[in-house]
């Protein structure tokens, strides 16, 4: 058994457990914002894992660089996503705000601070 053989035996069961303690957490968190950050940050980590996982078992420079790019677009576009959904369930009203520690996107107060959620 190699390095790498053992380095894949690590990784992968790893990453699949990220992603599975993210799908846990997207049915077992109450609300919205919660649920979209347990489905982003451990399946991104989780995917990374594996990715790093097969890394180590391919020999070739295009299979690489695959895997690569694959954890490149990953990165860039997760939490993109997020933010969009996130954003957008703000706007239609979808986020509870009392849940909120600070609400950023509400109208500033009187000293130019944006109010908390008892405020």
């Amino acid at each position: 058994m190699t390095a790498a053989d053992v380095a894949t035996a690590v990784l992968l069961p790893a990453g699949a457990g990220f992603s599975a303690l993210g799908a846990l957490g997207v049915v077992r968190f109450p609300d919205l914002l919660s649920r979209l950050h347990a489905a982003t940050k451990p399946h991104t980590i989780g995917l990374l894992l594996i990715l790093a996982g097969a890394g180590a078992q391919v020999s070739t420079g295009p299979a690489a660089a695959s895997l690569l790019l694959v954890a490149v677009f990953q990165l860039i576009t997760a939490p993109v996503a997020a933010q969009t959904i996130g954003a957008a369930a703000h706007r239609a009203g979808a986020v509870d705000r009392a849940a909120l520690v600070l609400d950023e996107t509400h109208e500033p107060d009187e000293t130019g601070e944006p109010d908390g959620p008892g405020e």
